[in-house]
């Protein structure tokens, strides 16, 4: 029987423990990918890192569906741990994972043919286009390896293991970092090694995921068919209107680097820098995002819904301290990191501009991406899915459409961080009111609660949904837990 370790203790520890070690991983990922910048700014071509950042933008594409397919694997486990039902946890991580891998293969092969037109559209020309397509043809058949890893990670992030899944994307970042000098310079492939380091790094986060999710914690089972089918609707049910989520942000990125080229490769460049340096920067609002899932995941799967308001509170915090101590760090240090990538003209203007007057803005995208998460893991992803594409189309575009024209390359920038800003504040309060009405009891009526949300046996199929109407059923099963200790006014056992 597994344990709901997040349904004890400080929330603030436990946000602060899970992002640290999540963190870690994924800054070690991020600041490879920037390594990547910096070795190939050292070959004096301004294209390759224009290249970079066109490929980069179609990549993301694939890369959000991998983080829809993470935010089902992480909701879907640590509810069911939450609810002390191993089996199924064990049925959906399987699941899941075989579901990752179809997903991405399915999507990699039109993507792969269509690739030279879509950098096209884009806005790439030329050299630029000639590196991103070769770039892009390297890397795009990996994503499958990057789509399984980072859902195992977040398989073991769900049952607390977030050491190990921190050690995975290490791990990848070490043999990334390792490698990229290695193939560029020394074997002299140029951006071609770039791409294949990156590859190699994929099959090692895979490795370093699955390992451990397998061998220590049980949470492979024998692949079935018939529990494939059986399970592909609950585990959609969370992973589509994810990955339609988090779809909104490369299409709304898609926008600003067409709107961005018609500024030339040099606005691209310093775009492309920015979308490097940025994630190195707030990987921990990035890990935090992800980390707040499974505590809120495990709390809703024992209706200790003060815990989960707690969670909330306690991490939007967090997201407001962190993104004010990167911005003074980086506007200290703006001249150092635009030296470093030998950034000119247009370039240059726009990472002083960024690191002095919008990075600051990021705090309004932490809070998105957190309430998005909470969404996620409250039976509302529909919700999210609407707010990142508010965003995108109501926010990002018009905001971009009506200040490119008068203020340029930093208009463009600068709609891209005003367009956030709006949503992040109706998200925050619609999400608290979500857990007033989830607790009041509003989600479901009682007779189809009991239908859908029956707790699974070892020999049963994994057919209960996604839905903290779980929690009520089995809160008679957990009497122990102390009134006091919920947050919560005892409720009377459903049956």
């Amino acid at each position: 029987m597994g344990q709901a370790v997040f349904t004890r203790g400080s929330t603030l520890r436990h946000i602060l423990v899970m992002t640290s070690t999540s963190s870690i991983g994924l800054m070690t990922m991020f600041a490879v990918d920037l390594a990547d910048m910096y070795f190939l700014s050292l070959l004096g071509e301004q294209e390759l890192a224009a290249a970079i950042g066109f490929a980069g933008t179609l990549l993301f594409l694939l890369t959000a569906i991998s983080i829809g397919l993470n935010i089902a694997m992480g909701a879907m486990v640590s509810r069911a741990e939450g609810a002390h039902n191993r089996a199924g946890a064990r049925r959906y991580c399987t699941n899941v994972l075989l579901l990752s891998g179809i997903i991405s293969a399915v999507l990699t092969v039109p993507l792969w043919i269509t690739l030279p037109d879509l950098l096209s559209f884009l806005g790439a020309t030329g050299l630029t286009h000639e590196y991103a397509v070769a770039y892009g043809r390297i890397l795009l058949p990996s994503t499958m390896f990057l789509t399984v890893g980072m859902v195992g990670a977040s398989a073991l992030r769900a049952v607390g293991a977030a050491k190990l899944s921190m050690y995975a994307t290490m791990i990848g970042g070490a043999v990334n970092a390792i490698l990229d000098p290695l193939f560029i310079f020394t074997f002299g492939w140029g951006l071609e090694g770039a791409a294949w380091a990156s590859v190699i790094a994929r099959l090692a986060i895979v490795l370093m995921a699955l390992i451990p999710l397998h061998r220590k914690y049980n949470l492979m089972a024998p692949p079935s068919l018939n529990h494939f089918l059986a399970d592909f609707k609950p585990v959609m049910v969370i992973a589509l209107p994810a990955m339609l989520t988090n779809l909104a942000t490369p299409i709304g990125s898609s926008y600003v680097l067409k709107s961005m080229a018609e500024f030339g490769d040099s606005a691209v460049a310093g775009t492309a820098i920015i979308g490097r340096l940025a994630p190195v920067a707030f990987g921990f609002v990035f890990a935090l995002s992800g980390a707040i899932g499974p505590i809120i995941g495990q709390n809703a799967g024992q209706h200790l819904y003060g815990r989960v308001r707690e969670a909330i509170r306690n991490a939007l915090l967090v997201n407001l301290v962190y993104v004010c101590c990167v911005w003074l760090l980086l506007a200290l240090c703006a001249d150092y990191v635009i030296n470093a990538f030998d950034a000119s003209g247009d370039a240059a203007e726009l990472l002083y501009f960024y690191l002095h007057w919008l990075i600051g803005g990021f705090v309004f995208a932490g809070t998105l991406f957190i309430t998005n998460a909470c969404f996620n893991n409250l039976n509302r992803a529909h919700i999210a899915t609407l707010f990142n594409f508010a965003r995108a189309f109501l926010g990002t575009v018009p905001a971009v459409f009506i200040l490119a024209p008068i203020f340029g390359a930093k208009g463009v920038l600068a709609g891209e961080t005003i367009g956030v800003v709006i949503w992040s504040l109706l998200a925050v309060w619609l999400v608290n009111r979500t857990v007033n009405v989830i607790q009041a009891g509003i989600e479901l009526p009682k007779t189809e609660v009991e239908e859908l949300f029956e707790p699974l046996k070892e020999d049963e199929t994994c057919q209960w949904a996604y839905s903290s109407g779980q929690a009520q059923l089995n809160q008679q099963c957990h009497s122990h837990i102390d009134s006091d200790e919920r947050g919560d006014t005892p409720e009377k056992p459903i049956r």
